[in-house]
């Protein structure tokens, strides 16, 4: 049994409804809501009008079905409970929706099986592009060349080359933060940082000793590493002070690890920070503002990075695509935790 419209509903306006209200053809109707330069500005402005005073939406599908687009991208994790990966999406996000995107969030959860299908379910979605992002700074297997949209790498690098991937500067980072402590005076300056097999933390150990080469010093030791933990940051602090107790500044891998070093420093009577500045990394607020005093800590700019990492994405769909990759700055954030030596 064929039904039939209820007169009683209002039915949607369409195109030939604002093409007529404007008192102009629907081709053109069509050109000004697109954008197209063709149309004259005050002929645009009346069908624009037209449009809103009718409620009218134009189908962003078939608009993009036509650009050979669908609007939608995928944003692809491996952590998503992550302190990281989190203000890279979110960064992502808010560059997507600045360009009325969507965007299809899956979590892989670390599981290479699970990343796989997600792949499948977001290509068979017909997204325009992915993002992935690691939930560590180490490099990752590349999803391939043969994917038949642009993928950008975030946090995690690709190793293959030919990707595109968007990392924080963690070598740059070492490099700033012993620079700020450098500026504050201080001359006997260790280093206790988390996990080797990590890169973040070789990486980080790298640029605090390239840093303080360019000033003629050198870390007091090797730089400590072990564990991304306030118990590390106590363990190692006692040791480090019943070896080199002259210490007056301590970079920290983590800003975990930098409140198990003041504890230590407070139980033994040293000041914080007028006997030894401490510094952390992350920039977690819930640490760096509970901490007495406030933390300093590297800012690693991760929103920057989801934002950048969109904003390629965007290039690479309109073909502008590029490779390698792209380390960005971070950032110190002074608090209390550090000051020139008075």
């Amino acid at each position: 049994m064929t039904q039939t419209a209820d007169p009683s509903r209002p039915q949607p306006a369409t195109l030939n409804d604002v093409a007529r209200l404007a008192g102009v053809s629907i081709a053109t109707a069509s050109k000004a809501l697109n954008g197209r330069s063709q149309v004259r500005a005050e002929t645009r402005q009346r069908v624009i009008e037209a449009a809103e005073r009718l409620s009218f939406r134009p189908n962003q599908l078939a608009r993009g079905l036509l650009a050979g687009r669908t609007g939608t991208v995928g944003l692809l994790t491996s952590d998503l409970e992550g302190r990281f990966s989190i203000p890279i999406l979110m960064g992502a996000e808010d560059a997507f929706g600045a360009g009325e995107v969507a965007v299809f969030l899956c979590d892989a959860r670390g599981d290479s099986i699970r990343e796989q299908h997600h792949v499948r379910a977001l290509l068979g979605r017909r997204v325009d592009g992915l993002i992935v992002v690691g939930s560590r700074t180490d490099p990752r297997p590349s999803l391939g060349r043969e994917l038949a949209v642009p993928v950008v790498y975030a946090y995690a690098p690709s190793d293959d080359p030919a990707d595109l991937s968007i990392v924080p500067d963690n070598v740059d980072a070492g490099r700033m933060a012993v620079g700020h402590l450098l500026a504050c005076g201080r001359t006997r300056i260790a280093h206790i940082t988390g996990d080797p097999g990590y890169l973040a933390a070789r990486e980080r150990a790298e640029g605090a000793r390239a840093a303080l080469a360019d000033a003629g010093l050198r870390l007091v030791g090797e730089p400590r590493f072990g564990a991304w933990s306030e118990g590390w940051g106590r363990a190692s602090t006692a040791l480090l002070l019943d070896q080199q107790p002259d210490v007056d500044a301590v970079l920290c891998g983590s800003d975990q690890i930098a409140r198990g070093v003041m504890d230590v420093l407070r139980e033994r009577g040293l000041r914080v920070p007028e006997d030894v500045s401490v510094m952390g990394f992350d920039n977690w607020q819930v640490l760096t503002s509970g901490s007495r005093p406030h933390l300093t800590s590297v800012d690693m700019n991760l929103e920057q990075v989801g934002r950048a990492a969109a904003q390629a994405l965007f290039g690479a769909i309109g073909g502008a695509t590029r490779s390698g990759v792209e380390a960005l700055p971070c950032r110190v954030v002074i608090r209390g935790s550090t000051a020139p030596l008075s």
